[in-house]
């Protein structure tokens, strides 16, 4: 696991960072479990995807998917690795024992999706889809289609989709065309096709199962009137036989990357025999699916995580093991020995970029899940309505951010690499060719940014913010007494008080002419805002470190600056903390720094974009 996820990290954050033994093992929900448990769970996680997934990645890559005579064909490598995912009951690892789950914390569930996403995204996508889709229908579907379909669908056995995406419709969901009839016996007839449908058509499971978003006749225009249906591929007829059910893929992608994840156009009804089952109420389909959406979302982020880790972890190991160059006190002397390239200034830099991004990446995903467990198990409504807030305010940045901020990491892995980051025989130019789409499924991230400003800044005349800076400065209020962090408390509140006037700044415009402002400069306002958030939790973290490290310092004796650098390069645990504290340091001093300079760049009005006419843009 050493290439796939820095498991120390993810400890601290779930035992030190976040204490979930207390907070979330003393709740009825999970009073079962115990750190040994999640401790278990995680290295069988790691097991499988150090020694299944990931040998199967490159080779999935390669190969690609394969579209012969009607049928999609994945990667030969995934069919094993997806049975043993299968047979270890991965897939609801985090469900209810109601629906075959095991019932774990969500956020335990966190550093198992991370290894195995590092491992093989591609593979890892096709029971992802498979769990959105079950658990819509776990909450929206009938009795009788949960006996058929949701046991199948959360241990695997079939697959699942959510077929959203139309040509020519895109992101813009209320141009959809596909249409549902109703027929005689309930059930509806729908005909219609959908494009960039992931996991649509494969051979990893003999059925499986597509939600889709269709119009029935006379329905309202826009997103009021779409429904959302269970389309099975295989349906079972009242023999109990499973018959085709005109469902057929026309195509897949050839992408960018995620090669061995298959991206389909579906036709569904070419024959007019494609019946679907209503989830739900008739026009609610957009309501439903937003509520699956935090899920998919949260997902998408972790993503970005899982490629930034993994190209990390690597481009960390090569910079250990590639020499080249003298050290910079000897480089005119031609005599001198080469150095490994982590001996190199620049190259330090690019390294501790990149832990502070994926370690601030990982504290902001984990936080997410962390708070869905807290609603899962609240046992009053107060609670579980603060921390849903929290939840609904941190998804659009979690999959904005991370998704942004892991290509980033996988660009500068590259770098770190030189031209050999550039060639196919080392990983890290698949990290990123994978990474890219994580900006643009399941929401494009000026989508994400749309829906912080217009829904969650919003809500209760911005409640749900001004509930997370009282959190924040609780949370800080326990750490403030670091002495040796007071420089960086200093840029963190200017960079917080920051987002705090673009917000005013913006509930000002919104009820003006001026609306079409905060409109144009909603992304960079969720990227200051995800500045924010990590900048927070690097530094809650670092408050931590600090106490930790100077009890490592007084156990060891390590009295005087000599003692203590002496005691950093030969204790692991005393140089993981100060690996903590470093990471803070430099996220706030290179990024948080240039929060006030953003805010004014959003709050200058400037509405040139909107300005410039189109023919002004090129001739």
């Amino acid at each position: 696991m050493k290439l796939l996820i820095d498991e120390r990290d993810a400890k601290f954050i779930l035992y030190e960072q976040l204490d979930i033994e207390e907070k979330l093992c003393k709740s009825p929900l999970y009073s079962e479990f115990s750190k040994e448990t999640f401790e278990m769970v995680i290295e069988e996680a790691g097991k499988l995807a150090e020694r299944v997934f990931y040998p199967a990645n490159k080779l999935g890559d390669q190969q690609g998917c394969r579209f012969e005579n009607g049928q999609v064909k994945v990667p030969d490598s995934f069919h094993e690795a997806y049975r043993l995912h299968r047979e270890g009951g991965w897939l609801a690892m985090s469900d209810s024992p109601d629906v075959g789950g095991q019932g774990l914390p969500l956020i335990v569930g966190q550093p198992c999706v991370e290894m195995m996403g590092a491992a093989n995204w591609s593979l890892l996508m096709y029971p992802g889809l498979t769990h959105g889709s079950a658990r819509l229908l776990e909450q929206y579907g009938t009795p009788e289609l949960k006996e058929i379909y949701m046991e199948k669908m959360f241990s695997g056995q079939w697959g699942g989709t959510m077929c959203l995406t139309e040509p020519g419709a895109g992101s813009d969901v209320g141009n959809l065309r596909t249409k549902a009839v109703k027929n005689a016996d309930g059930t509806y007839t729908i005909t219609g096709s959908k494009m960039f449908i992931s996991s649509g058509m494969h051979d990893l499971t003999d059925n499986i199962i597509h939600m889709v978003l269709a119009r029935l006749e006379g329905a309202p225009a826009g997103t009021k009137g779409i429904s959302i249906f269970l389309v099975p591929r295989l349906r079972p007829t009242e023999s109990g036989e499973m018959v085709e059910n005109d469902v057929a893929c026309a195509g897949i992608e050839h992408k960018m990357g995620i090669h061995g994840s298959a991206t389909c156009v579906l036709n569904f009804g070419e024959n007019g025999g494609s019946i679907g089952y209503l989830m739900g109420e008739e026009n609610k389909g957009m309501r439903i699916m937003f509520d699956m959406m935090n899920e998919a979302r949260l997902f998408v982020g972790m993503q970005g995580l899982c490629h930034g880790t993994a190209a990390y972890l690597h481009a960390l190991q090569y910079s250990k093991e590639r020499f080249q160059g003298s050290a910079l006190e000897r480089m005119k002397d031609g005599d001198a020995p080469r150095v490994a390239i982590i001996e190199h200034p620049d190259v330090r830099r690019m390294l501790l970029s990149m832990k502070s991004s994926t370690e601030g990446m990982r504290a902001m995903l984990y936080l997410a899940a962390y708070c869905i467990d807290r609603v899962r198990c609240s046992e009053n409504e107060e609670e579980k309505e603060l921390f849903q807030g929290y939840v609904d305010l941190m998804i659009p940045i979690c999959k904005s951010v991370g998704s942004d901020l892991g290509f980033r990491v996988c660009e500068t892995a590259i770098q770190v690499y030189g031209g050999y980051g550039f060639i196919q025989e080392y990983p890290v130019e698949q990290f990123m060719r994978d990474c890219k789409i994580a900006s643009l499924y399941e929401g494009t991230n000026g989508i994400q940014a749309l829906d912080l400003v217009g829904r969650k800044l919003t809500y209760k005349q911005g409640l749900l913010l001004k509930n997370a800076m009282k959190a924040i400065h609780k949370v800080l209020g326990k750490v403030r007494d670091e002495f040796s962090l007071r420089e960086l408390f200093k840029i963190y509140d200017e960079a917080q008080e920051s987002l705090i006037q673009v917000s005013k700044f913006f509930a000002l415009k919104g009820i003006t002419a001026d609306y079409m402002v905060p409109v144009l400069n909603a992304k960079p306002y969720l990227d200051l805002f995800g500045d924010v958030v990590i900048g927070f939790l690097l530094l809650w973290q670092a408050g931590i470190a600090s106490k930790k490290l100077a009890q490592i310092y007084a156990e060891q004796g390590a009295k005087d600056e000599a003692a203590q650098s002496k005691l950093v390069r030969e204790n692991r645990n005393a140089a993981f903390y100060f690996g903590k504290i470093a990471s803070a340091r430099f996220f706030i001093n290179q990024v948080l720094t240039q929060a006030p300079g953003k805010a004014r760049g959003i709050m200058n009005d400037d509405k040139s974009p909107l300005e410039v006419p189109e023919i002004a843009f090129a001739d």
